[in-house]
């Protein structure tokens, strides 16, 4: 009876499968995987090698492999330029707001959303609050510029209505840039990043929920101590990969919000790269600023992957 009840207990292991063997049994799933490697492959890893333009003056004539060496001048050239640490800090304050304080709304809005009984009405307020991802910045710049504009735009008449002053030039103030980017960016991306929350609380089982219910707990209970913890690998991966674009704030939003009232604030590295490097046709030293974003992004990641792996045990290797 002993020895029976010890054999019961012990977990199954299944047979480790060769590659070849693997192959083989899952070919379908790997036939689908080859898009995504030719992807990345050409889109991600290919580009890399033109990384060499950072050490090199580049010209179009001699080519990129003809060029001459000038080793790490261009990475000198900038830390000790006058601009370095305006550019810095003014990318590092956007990348704060768009991959820290942005962080727990998308979490927050999946949490709202699974609560909902009617799926009708679930379904439609998911896609109502995901389809703002679909518009390009140019749409969207657009429509603030139309909502704050000076006298005629909404915001100011119904401050005008109300006895206020409605002649504020929102996006030509520089006290209100950030304000405006954090909301803009946050209308766009909340509902397509709480997909992936939403995708995760359905994985948490169901019979966790009504333990907890019979115990009394309620709603914001079972949130805490169920869902929250049943998603928390999930909150983690996506948060040490947001970490490693915290020195890359976007071109598109930030150049278009950029006007001359707000120049100091929205004067980013990645707004920076394309000045010097396609206005200035400064290529080298543009792809040097570049790889300094890539390189400290690849060190955030690797830093902040291994904090999480001793506080909470979920990483990305």
């Amino acid at each position: 009876m002993q020895t029976a009840s010890v054999g019961k207990n012990k977990k199954y292991k299944p047979p480790k499968l060769s590659v070849k063997k693997r192959l083989i049994r899952y070919w379908p799933l790997y036939v689908m995987l080859i898009p995504c490697i030719v992807y990345y492959v050409l889109i991600c890893y290919v580009p890399m090698a033109g990384s060499v333009l950072a050490f090199k003056d580049y010209s179009f004539k001699k080519g990129i492999w003809g060029s001459p060496w000038v080793g790490f001048q261009y990475f000198k050239t900038f830390f000790t330029s006058y601009d370095a640490p305006r550019l810095i800090k003014n990318t590092l304050v956007v990348g704060v707001i768009k991959c820290i304080l942005e962080f727990p709304f998308a979490i927050i809005l999946a949490l709202l959303l699974n609560e909902i009984r009617n799926l009708k009405f679930k379904k439609i307020s998911q896609t109502i609050t995901y389809l703002p991802h679909f518009l390009s910045s140019v749409i969207i710049v657009t429509m603030l510029q139309r909502i704050l504009a000076p006298n005629t735009g909404i915001l100011n008449q119904l401050i005008a209505q109300m006895g206020g002053d409605g002649s504020a030039f929102y996006l030509m103030d520089a006290k209100y840039f950030y304000r405006v980017l954090f909301s803009m960016d946050l209308w766009r991306n909340i509902g397509w990043d709480s997909i992936m929350y939403l995708a995760a609380i359905s994985s948490v089982d169901s019979q966790l929920y009504e333990a907890a219910e019979m115990d009394g707990c309620g709603k914001l209970k079972k949130m805490w101590h169920i869902t929250l913890p049943g998603i928390r690998a999930t909150i983690g991966l996506l948060f040490i990969m947001g970490v490693g674009g915290l020195l890359s704030s976007g071109v598109e939003q930030i150049w278009l919000l950029r006007t001359p009232g707000n120049m100091s604030l929205a004067d980013t590295l990645d707004v920076y790269v394309v000045r010097v490097g396609l206005q200035g046709a400064q290529f080298g030293y543009a792809t040097a600023i570049g790889l300094i974003q890539g390189v400290v992004g690849l060190v955030l990641v690797v830093v902040c992957n291994r904090i999480c792996k001793k506080v909470t045990e979920v990483g990305l290797w």
